[in-house]
């Protein structure tokens, strides 16, 4: 019987925004008669082919309405289409039902339910989840404060343009939850971005570690919603990133009123006011990833994207590419000290010839004709031009080639200037050598 009733309403539809315009075309494709208004008309032509009314003001949109939707960017254009000359307040009746689905300021919502309230007139503050996508899917979560009957009355109404609306408590209290829900929508699109530029930065495949992403805990709405676009340079306006800053400031305003601390939302703020002043601001809020490729001096993209190619060619050779791609085997001498322990407090040592085989990340591989036992620790002593101080390592693997032994030695308590040391003597052997 709702659906019946909600039929035969006249609705109203102001602001025919990235958000507002499909929203109001999946009313009049759900059969519902609509009458739109917006401060640029030619954004309501394609309305009108579909059905649509066009009103002269947004009084005269409230006149003829019994509910009218607001879909506007912030809380100064919605105030202003209410209490301008042929705003709003000019056209509203006792049986009229006004839904805003802005995101403003609750103080905003709560002034605007208590005016209507004196004129006999019901307010639902409604803001909504979801982007561009979502408004032309009919996929919206509504977020509502207001009268829980009127809200009842409207229900399917809401689930005409939405899959879900969750009535919430008195005016405002929509407006507060969407500003805690962009708050963590804001931290994790930053945290999307800072953590896809770090792992581009270190040569990561972003394809792939989006995939990893994807599959674990750090996986969220946004890498679901943003990451593709991201890789494809798809910047398209589905929520921009000054509405989103928009969005973060309102929400500190909140924080402000409550005392609490934010500092994570402090920190999205700042990125975002970044954004805007390097001239992102009508781009998608993914856009954000343009400021950390601007400091990392590199792009996130897919690997076929030429910018990867460049990076890779431009970027100097580490030692061990070097060695791969010129096969310069190192064959630097050592001196190798090896300990065994005879009884409790005593021990004996000998003193064996070696070589250098390879270097990695976290020790040595070294070749030499005397077999030794897992575990045992040598000391490995380099040529006096190395001026380098012995160096202990644990044997962890043993490979038999022929009559020799490779072995690979962990290095144990390493000094961090004493390892670029030795990367630097073994970068200046393979120099001497190729």
């Amino acid at each position: 019987m709702k659906e019946e009733v909600m039929g035969m309403k006249r609705i109203g539809f102001i602001g025919l925004g990235t958000m507002g315009k499909p929203m109001a075309a999946n009313l009049i494709t759900k059969g519902f008669i609509v009458t739109v208004y917006n401060r640029t008309a030619e954004k309501a032509d394609e309305l009108v082919q579909l059905g649509a009314e066009v009103g002269l003001s947004p009084g005269d949109v409230a006149r003829n309405s019994d509910v009218l939707f607001t879909m506007l960017s912030n809380d100064a254009a919605l105030l202003d289409t209410f209490y301008s000359e042929q705003g709003i307040l000019s056209g509203i009746h006792p049986a009229l039902t006004m839904i805003d689905s802005s995101t403003v300021s609750p103080q905003t919502s709560q002034k605007l339910s208590e005016e209507l309230a004196s004129h006999f007139v019901d307010f639902l503050d409604a803001p909504v989840t979801g982007s561009k996508p979502s408004a032309e899917a009919g996929t919206l979560t509504f977020m509502v404060g207001g009268s829980q009957e009127v809200f009842e009355e409207h229900y399917a109404l809401f689930l005409a343009l939405g899959s879900k609306a969750i009535y919430l408590g008195p005016s405002g209290s929509g407006s507060y939850a969407k500003l805690a829900h962009n708050t963590m929508a804001g931290i994790n699109l930053a945290g999307l971005v800072e953590g896809l530029s770090l792992a581009a930065k270190a040569g990561i495949n972003p394809e792939k570690f989006l995939e990893i992403v994807r599959s674990g805990g750090a996986n969220s709405r946004m890498v679901e919603l943003k990451g593709e676009k991201i890789l494809d340079r798809d910047f398209s306006n589905q929520f921009s990133l000054k509405l989103m800053l928009k969005d973060l400031l309102l929400a500190q305003e909140m924080a402000g009123k409550f005392q609490s601390p934010v500092p994570m939302l402090q920190s999205a703020t700042n990125l975002f006011q970044i954004g805007l002043s390097k001239g992102l601001g009508e781009e998608d809020l993914s856009a954000l990833i343009k400021c950390y490729e601007e400091w990392n001096g590199q792009q996130v993209v897919k690997p076929s994207e030429p910018a990867i190619e460049v990076r890779k060619s431009a970027s100097p050779l580490s030692g061990r590419e070097r060695r791969k791609n010129t096969r310069v085997q190192l064959d630097i001498s050592l001196k190798l000290s090896i300990y065994q322990w005879e009884q409790e407090g005593s021990f004996s040592g000998q003193n064996i010839d070696g070589t250098l085989f390879d270097l990695s990340e976290s020790g040595l591989q070294i070749t030499t004709d005397v077999l030794l036992a897992p575990d045992m620790f040598v000391v490995i002593h380099f040529p006096q031009e190395a001026e380098l101080p012995p160096i202990t390592g644990r044997v962890i693997r043993i490979v038999t080639e022929g009559r020799s032994y490779r072995y690979g030695c962990m290095l144990s308590g390493l000094p961090p200037y004493v390892r670029i040391k030795l990367e630097q003597y073994i970068e200046a052997h393979i120099a001497s050598t190729v």
